[in-house]
């Protein structure tokens, strides 16, 4: 098995490498950031990617995002995302495409080490692999947060209206209509359960949704 790793801390990057290795797994590239996880699964063409979700330059969700691209440009690699935190909203886009080949551990939850390169070979076999606590937040989001209704236009449009930017700022952002705008934004209020009542107010309050406030 040929197996690209993308760890930003040496000590732990060097550690799966030995443990990989150990297990009779060829770790072809071990990478410190998202780009150069782009780049070595574009050189090496492996079997199995590993990856942590916060790496440079921001330390956000640079694995994750680099995960989601990697899904699109080769559908059939197989990923395993090994981190401490649940990035919920990426997540849940890279496990409702196609679940096959997808993992999703939490570091602090690995309490075997043959448990582990098992759920890495499942992985690689077109398996998956979910920690229990990642399954759970994902489901509480999806049933607890109304920002899931959202279409991805709609999300859009909420995102502008948060930059400050008028319904024609939005219409020439998106290139459409504002008249298609009005009715996105009418859309976005209905599904955030903003009435009528709070017109004056509506948008604020959207915004207030959107960065979880």
């Amino acid at each position: 098995m040929r197996v690209v790793l993308a760890e930003d801390s040496v000590l732990l990057r060097e550690g799966l490498v030995w443990m990989l290795g150990s297990a009779g797994m060829e770790v072809v590239a071990a990478v410190a950031d998202a780009e150069g996880l782009l780049r070595a699964v574009d050189e090496h063409g492996p079997d199995l990617v590993v990856t942590d979700v916060r790496m440079p330059p921001s330390h956000t969700d640079e694995g994750l995002r680099a995960a989601l691209v990697l899904r699109r440009q080769r559908p059939g690699l197989a990923i395993l995302v090994l981190s401490q935190y649940v990035e919920e909203r990426y997540a849940t886009q890279l496990l409702s495409t196609e679940t096959s080949g997808i993992g999703y551990l939490l570091k602090d939850r690995v309490a075997d080490v043959a448990e582990f390169l098992d759920a890495l070979r499942r992985v690689a076999s077109g398996g998956t692999a979910l920690d229990p606590e990642v399954v759970a937040q994902l489901l509480l989001r999806r049933h607890s947060d109304p920002l899931d209704l959202l279409t991805r236009r709609e999300y859009e449009v909420l995102a502008l209206i948060a930059e400050g930017r008028s319904n024609a700022g939005i219409a020439e952002a998106l290139v459409v209509s504002e008249g298609a705008v009005g009715k996105h934004i009418n859309n976005i209020f209905t599904k955030l359960g903003l009435s009528g009542a709070d017109k004056d107010h509506r948008r604020v309050l959207a915004v207030l949704r959107f960065l979880k406030v």
